[in-house]
């Protein structure tokens, strides 16, 4: 079972990369962007006996700094 995670910056958290992509976006002319949140997106291939709980200690344990990062799981229709 194919199983991806979202993990994005908390409100509130500085995000120096969003930002970079936000001014190279206005560089290169594109208009009307008004923010840009930068984040990343992790595909996981479990065993269908892996239960959600699982899949989020895997999060709050390693995938994600939950500190500043939340994070989001959703499972993919096979």
């Amino acid at each position: 079972m194919k199983v991806r995670v979202f993990v994005t910056l908390k409100n509130g958290v500085l995000d120096p990369q969003g930002k970079a992509i936000h001014h190279a976006l206005e560089g290169l002319g594109f208009s009307g962007v008004n923010d840009v949140r930068q984040g990343k997106v992790i595909e996981l291939d479990v065993a269908d006996s892996v239960s959600d709980a699982d899949i989020e200690g895997m999060c709050t344990k390693l995938l994600a700094n939950t500190v500043i990062e939340n994070f989001r799981i959703e499972r993919l229709a096979a």
